[in-house]
């Protein structure tokens, strides 16, 4: 878990993103436990009903399953779902602002192609 939250994010937010980057990093796989509600709380001293707020949103998603009486576990297609939940993100937020800027400035395709490379047009 990261030592502090950011105070420009919703914490509940923050929770769901670092579990998504735990898992997306292997540094929680399929299958493995992930810390409890109240294990969050006593960790950032926040409401446990923050945290669920955000463990909640990934079980809706299908990223965690819960087990009855043991807590939070990972699901088999969790990182997968993530990667491309995250691929779309990327793609909407970063690639087609990229190329809507380099069609105003008549940046060819080519040459786009080029500074993504690292290569001065």
């Amino acid at each position: 878990m990261k030592n502090n939250l950011d105070d420009n994010k919703p914490i509940f937010l923050q929770i769901k993103e670092q579990l998504e980057d735990s898992i997306i990093n292997n540094d929680i796989k399929a299958g493995e436990r992930v810390p409890s509600t109240n294990e969050f709380a006593a960790f950032y001293k926040i409401n446990p009903a923050t945290a669920a707020k955000g463990i909640n949103e990934l079980v809706t998603e299908e990223i965690l399953y819960k087990r009855r009486g043991v807590g939070m576990f990972v699901t088999n297609n969790a990182k997968e779902i993530l990667i491309e939940k995250r691929k779309k993100t990327f793609f909407e937020h970063y690639i087609l602002p990229l190329k809507e800027e380099a069609k105003k400035l008549n940046i060819s395709e080519a040459d786009l192609m080029n500074m993504m490379k690292g290569e001065q047009v």
